[in-house]
């Protein structure tokens, strides 16, 4: 499914995944995810916490709106980081 279906502009998308090259920030996103289970994926205020983080170390101001359209975009997902598949499936709809 389209991130573009819950209201995420292809514009952010495309500057998160510029910003996500820089090797400090990829670094940064990978310890702040590191220990992240499907379980965290699926209750919606861990994923606020996550959402916010992230923004934040990626230096993007979200509005409310966006956050609440990521946060329901990743619970929609169902995604458990420990499974390639979801991984690979997640990728594919970014890349």
């Amino acid at each position: 499914m389209s991130y573009q279906k819950f209201g995420i502009r292809p514009d952010l998308v495309e500057r998160v995944k510029f910003k996500m090259k820089n090797p400090v920030v990829k670094d940064r996103m990978k310890q702040m995810l590191a220990n992240v289970n499907k379980f965290d994926l699926q209750d919606r205020a861990k994923v606020r916490k996550l959402v916010k983080s992230a923004a934040a170390a990626l230096s993007e101001n979200l509005t409310d709106t966006q956050e609440e359209q990521i946060i329901t975009f990743i619970l929609s997902q169902k995604i458990d980081p420990n499974n390639t598949f979801h991984l690979l499936k997640l990728w594919a709809t970014f890349r």
